[in-house]
Protein backbone atom coordinates (compact mmCIF):
# COMPACT_ATOMS: atom_id res chain seq x y z
CA UNK A 1 0.00 0.00 0.00
CA UNK A 2 1.21 3.17 -0.86
CA UNK A 3 1.09 7.03 0.48
CA UNK A 4 1.58 9.86 -0.95
CA UNK A 5 2.61 12.99 0.30
CA UNK A 6 3.58 16.37 -1.12
CA UNK A 7 21.59 26.42 22.67
CA UNK A 8 24.77 26.08 24.73
CA UNK A 9 24.38 22.37 26.03
CA UNK A 10 26.40 20.68 28.36
CA UNK A 11 28.64 18.25 26.97
CA UNK A 12 26.33 15.25 28.27
CA UNK A 13 22.40 15.89 27.82
CA UNK A 14 19.98 14.54 29.68
CA UNK A 15 16.28 13.85 28.87
CA UNK A 16 14.76 11.37 31.97
CA UNK A 17 10.94 10.25 30.55
CA UNK A 18 8.44 8.66 33.16
CA UNK A 19 11.01 8.32 36.14
CA UNK A 20 9.29 8.78 39.73
CA UNK A 21 10.51 11.29 42.35
CA UNK A 22 11.93 9.20 45.25
CA UNK A 23 12.45 5.78 43.92
CA UNK A 24 14.92 3.84 45.82
CA UNK A 25 17.76 1.87 45.32
CA UNK A 26 16.22 -1.66 46.93
CA UNK A 27 13.29 -0.70 44.77
CA UNK A 28 15.12 -1.73 41.71
CA UNK A 29 17.04 -4.69 43.31
CA UNK A 30 15.52 -7.32 41.42
CA UNK A 31 17.93 -7.99 38.19
CA UNK A 32 20.40 -5.40 36.42
CA UNK A 33 22.10 -5.82 33.10
CA UNK A 34 24.13 -3.99 30.54
CA UNK A 35 25.83 -3.98 27.23
CA UNK A 36 27.98 -1.81 24.98
CA UNK A 37 28.28 -1.72 21.83
CA UNK A 38 30.96 -3.92 19.30
CA UNK A 39 33.82 -1.35 17.01
CA UNK A 40 31.69 -2.02 14.21
CA UNK A 41 28.76 -1.08 12.44
CA UNK A 42 25.09 -2.92 13.60
CA UNK A 43 22.75 -2.55 11.01
CA UNK A 44 19.08 -0.97 12.37
CA UNK A 45 16.46 -2.23 10.27
CA UNK A 46 13.64 -0.36 10.48
CA UNK A 47 10.07 -1.72 9.64
CA UNK A 48 7.37 0.55 8.62
CA UNK A 49 3.84 -1.65 8.85
CA UNK A 50 0.15 -1.48 9.60
CA UNK A 51 -2.17 -3.14 10.95
CA UNK A 52 -4.50 -1.89 8.44
CA UNK A 53 -3.05 -3.08 5.30
CA UNK A 54 -3.32 -6.52 3.77
CA UNK A 55 0.35 -6.29 2.83
CA UNK A 56 1.87 -6.15 5.69
CA UNK A 57 1.19 -9.83 7.51
CA UNK A 58 4.34 -11.50 5.88
CA UNK A 59 6.26 -8.49 6.42
CA UNK A 60 5.60 -8.60 10.08
CA UNK A 61 6.08 -12.22 9.32
CA UNK A 62 9.56 -11.83 8.20
CA UNK A 63 10.63 -9.43 10.99
CA UNK A 64 9.61 -11.79 13.44
CA UNK A 65 12.15 -14.53 11.89
CA UNK A 66 14.64 -12.02 11.06
CA UNK A 67 14.50 -11.37 14.97
CA UNK A 68 14.88 -15.29 15.53
CA UNK A 69 17.29 -15.95 13.61
CA UNK A 70 20.12 -12.47 14.12
CA UNK A 71 22.44 -11.89 16.46
CA UNK A 72 22.11 -8.93 18.35
CA UNK A 73 26.11 -7.87 17.07
CA UNK A 74 24.80 -8.00 13.60
CA UNK A 75 21.52 -6.37 13.01
CA UNK A 76 18.72 -4.66 15.28
CA UNK A 77 14.90 -4.60 13.78
CA UNK A 78 12.22 -2.79 14.84
CA UNK A 79 8.42 -2.47 13.66
CA UNK A 80 6.85 0.60 13.75
CA UNK A 81 3.04 1.49 13.17
CA UNK A 82 2.08 4.25 11.11
CA UNK A 83 -1.08 5.49 11.01
CA UNK A 84 -1.93 6.71 7.78
CA UNK A 85 -4.41 3.73 7.29
CA UNK A 86 -6.42 4.04 10.14
CA UNK A 87 -9.00 5.56 8.16
CA UNK A 88 -9.88 2.77 5.97
CA UNK A 89 -11.68 1.42 8.87
CA UNK A 90 -9.61 -0.30 11.38
CA UNK A 91 -7.24 1.96 13.87
CA UNK A 92 -3.81 0.41 14.33
CA UNK A 93 -3.53 0.17 18.05
CA UNK A 94 0.51 0.30 18.08
CA UNK A 95 0.53 3.09 15.83
CA UNK A 96 2.05 6.64 16.51
CA UNK A 97 2.08 9.79 14.14
CA UNK A 98 6.26 10.46 15.27
CA UNK A 99 6.46 7.08 12.58
CA UNK A 100 4.55 8.08 9.94
CA UNK A 101 6.60 11.31 10.19
CA UNK A 102 9.88 9.45 10.81
CA UNK A 103 8.95 7.53 7.35
CA UNK A 104 8.14 10.78 5.74
CA UNK A 105 11.86 12.21 6.39
CA UNK A 106 13.37 9.09 5.48
CA UNK A 107 11.91 8.83 2.21
CA UNK A 108 12.44 12.75 1.62
CA UNK A 109 16.39 12.03 2.12
CA UNK A 110 16.07 9.54 -0.08
CA UNK A 111 14.69 11.48 -2.51
CA UNK A 112 11.49 9.62 -2.58
CA UNK A 113 7.81 11.30 -2.38
CA UNK A 114 5.58 8.20 -1.80
CA UNK A 115 5.82 5.86 1.41
CA UNK A 116 4.17 2.88 1.48
CA UNK A 117 3.55 -0.17 3.81
CA UNK A 118 5.11 -2.61 4.40
CA UNK A 119 8.65 -0.74 3.99
CA UNK A 120 12.31 -1.45 5.25
CA UNK A 121 15.26 1.14 6.11
CA UNK A 122 18.76 -0.44 6.77
CA UNK A 123 20.53 2.45 8.84
CA UNK A 124 18.57 5.03 7.22
CA UNK A 125 18.39 4.10 3.77
CA UNK A 126 15.61 2.15 1.77
CA UNK A 127 15.67 -1.39 0.85
CA UNK A 128 13.46 -2.62 -1.45
CA UNK A 129 15.02 -6.16 -1.63
CA UNK A 130 14.47 -6.95 2.12
CA UNK A 131 12.85 -9.87 0.73
CA UNK A 132 15.51 -11.29 -1.20
CA UNK A 133 17.98 -13.06 1.30
CA UNK A 134 21.09 -13.22 -0.77
CA UNK A 135 20.46 -9.16 -0.89
CA UNK A 136 19.40 -8.69 2.33
CA UNK A 137 22.25 -10.61 3.88
CA UNK A 138 25.10 -8.60 1.76
CA UNK A 139 23.71 -5.65 2.95
CA UNK A 140 24.11 -6.43 6.32
CA UNK A 141 27.15 -7.69 6.44
CA UNK A 142 29.23 -4.68 4.14
CA UNK A 143 27.48 -2.48 7.39
CA UNK A 144 28.94 -4.97 9.84
CA UNK A 145 32.44 -4.71 8.28
CA UNK A 146 32.75 -1.22 9.24
CA UNK A 147 34.11 0.62 12.11
CA UNK A 148 31.48 2.28 14.53
CA UNK A 149 32.33 6.05 15.06
CA UNK A 150 30.55 5.57 18.38
CA UNK A 151 30.11 3.53 21.44
CA UNK A 152 26.72 2.77 23.16
CA UNK A 153 26.40 1.91 26.49
CA UNK A 154 23.00 0.68 27.94
CA UNK A 155 22.52 -0.47 31.41
CA UNK A 156 18.94 -1.12 33.15
CA UNK A 157 17.69 -2.42 36.08
CA UNK A 158 14.37 -4.05 36.89
CA UNK A 159 11.76 -4.38 39.80
CA UNK A 160 9.86 -6.82 41.12
CA UNK A 161 6.84 -4.84 39.79
CA UNK A 162 7.64 -5.44 36.44
CA UNK A 163 9.03 -1.37 35.72
CA UNK A 164 12.47 -1.46 34.23
CA UNK A 165 14.67 1.76 34.28
CA UNK A 166 17.33 2.23 31.74
CA UNK A 167 19.93 4.88 31.09
CA UNK A 168 21.75 4.45 27.65
CA UNK A 169 25.07 6.83 27.12
CA UNK A 170 26.97 7.26 24.03
CA UNK A 171 30.21 8.44 23.05
CA UNK A 172 32.30 9.77 19.93
CA UNK A 173 35.74 9.60 20.04
CA UNK A 174 36.59 11.95 16.75
CA UNK A 175 34.52 14.30 14.79
CA UNK A 176 30.70 14.24 14.20
CA UNK A 177 28.29 15.16 11.93
CA UNK A 178 27.01 18.52 13.22
CA UNK A 179 23.29 17.19 12.91
CA UNK A 180 23.86 13.82 15.03
CA UNK A 181 21.21 12.95 17.61
CA UNK A 182 20.49 10.14 19.37
CA UNK A 183 17.15 8.09 20.33
CA UNK A 184 15.80 5.21 22.07
CA UNK A 185 13.48 2.97 21.62
CA UNK A 186 11.14 0.72 24.14
CA UNK A 187 10.01 -2.49 21.93
CA UNK A 188 7.35 -5.09 22.77
CA UNK A 189 7.44 -8.80 21.52
CA UNK A 190 5.20 -11.84 21.23
CA UNK A 191 2.09 -9.67 20.55
CA UNK A 192 -1.17 -10.97 18.85
CA UNK A 193 -3.98 -8.72 18.25
CA UNK A 194 -7.66 -9.92 16.74
CA UNK A 195 -8.17 -7.15 14.15
CA UNK A 196 -11.95 -6.49 13.88
CA UNK A 197 -12.29 -4.12 10.19
CA UNK A 198 -10.42 -3.05 7.81
CA UNK A 199 -8.74 -4.95 5.03
CA UNK A 200 -7.36 -7.50 7.96
CA UNK A 201 -10.72 -7.88 9.28
CA UNK A 202 -11.07 -11.02 10.70
CA UNK A 203 -7.47 -11.72 11.25
CA UNK A 204 -5.38 -12.40 14.39
CA UNK A 205 -1.93 -10.81 13.81
CA UNK A 206 1.27 -11.43 15.48
CA UNK A 207 3.70 -9.05 16.18
CA UNK A 208 7.39 -8.92 17.60
CA UNK A 209 9.55 -5.68 17.95
CA UNK A 210 7.04 -3.79 18.32
CA UNK A 211 8.11 0.01 19.33
CA UNK A 212 5.85 1.18 21.92
CA UNK A 213 7.71 4.12 23.34
CA UNK A 214 10.06 6.53 21.02
CA UNK A 215 12.29 9.01 23.09
CA UNK A 216 14.41 11.77 21.16
CA UNK A 217 15.79 13.20 19.08
CA UNK A 218 18.61 14.52 21.75
CA UNK A 219 21.38 16.32 20.22
CA UNK A 220 25.10 14.81 20.46
CA UNK A 221 27.04 17.52 21.53
CA UNK A 222 30.79 17.39 22.30
CA UNK A 223 30.71 13.64 20.98
CA UNK A 224 28.16 12.86 24.17
CA UNK A 225 24.77 12.12 24.79
CA UNK A 226 22.66 10.24 27.29
CA UNK A 227 19.25 9.22 27.59
CA UNK A 228 17.13 8.04 30.66
CA UNK A 229 14.03 6.65 31.27
CA UNK A 230 11.73 3.57 32.94
CA UNK A 231 9.42 1.69 30.72
CA UNK A 232 6.72 -1.56 31.80
CA UNK A 233 7.86 -4.98 30.69
CA UNK A 234 4.87 -6.04 29.71
CA UNK A 235 3.70 -10.09 29.91
CA UNK A 236 -0.11 -9.66 29.47
CA UNK A 237 -0.53 -7.21 26.80
CA UNK A 238 -1.44 -3.68 27.39
CA UNK A 239 -4.86 -1.84 28.64
CA UNK A 240 -5.30 0.49 25.79
CA UNK A 241 -5.40 -2.67 23.13
CA UNK A 242 -6.80 -5.89 22.63
CA UNK A 243 -3.82 -7.69 22.48
CA UNK A 244 -2.08 -10.57 24.71
CA UNK A 245 1.60 -11.30 24.75
CA UNK A 246 2.81 -14.91 24.24
CA UNK A 247 3.60 -17.15 27.07
CA UNK A 248 6.91 -17.94 27.85
CA UNK A 249 8.90 -15.00 26.26
CA UNK A 250 12.04 -14.88 28.04
CA UNK A 251 12.44 -11.30 26.95
CA UNK A 252 9.09 -9.54 26.22
CA UNK A 253 10.50 -6.02 26.02
CA UNK A 254 13.56 -3.90 25.57
CA UNK A 255 15.66 -1.16 24.81
CA UNK A 256 17.09 -0.21 21.38
CA UNK A 257 19.64 3.25 21.20
CA UNK A 258 21.02 4.30 18.54
CA UNK A 259 22.90 7.49 16.88
CA UNK A 260 21.68 8.92 13.28
CA UNK A 261 23.02 11.79 11.18
CA UNK A 262 19.81 13.47 11.44
CA UNK A 263 20.93 15.47 8.08
CA UNK A 264 20.46 12.50 6.11
CA UNK A 265 18.86 9.48 8.11
CA UNK A 266 22.39 7.54 8.62
CA UNK A 267 21.96 5.64 11.48
CA UNK A 268 25.80 5.09 12.82
CA UNK A 269 25.49 2.74 15.40
CA UNK A 270 22.65 0.67 17.21
CA UNK A 271 22.59 -0.83 20.38
CA UNK A 272 19.79 -3.47 22.11
CA UNK A 273 19.77 -4.86 25.71
CA UNK A 274 16.86 -7.10 26.34
CA UNK A 275 14.76 -6.38 30.05
CA UNK A 276 16.87 -7.84 32.95
CA UNK A 277 16.36 -11.59 34.19
CA UNK A 278 14.95 -10.98 37.69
Amino acid sequence: MRFTFFMSIAAALILSVGLGAGASTNAWAAGSCSVSSPPHRVALVELYTSEGCSSCPPADNWLSELDRSRTTSTVVPLALHVDYWDTLGWKDPFDQPAFTTRQQRLSEAGRQHTVYTPEVFVDGRELRAWSDEARFGSTIRRLNEEASPVDIHVDAHSAPSGRVMFNATFHAAGKLPDATVAYVAVYENGIDNHVQAGENSGATLHHDRVVRQWIGPVPVVDGHAAITGEYSNRSGGSANSSNSASAGNAHSSGVVAFVENQANGEVLQVSELPACAE
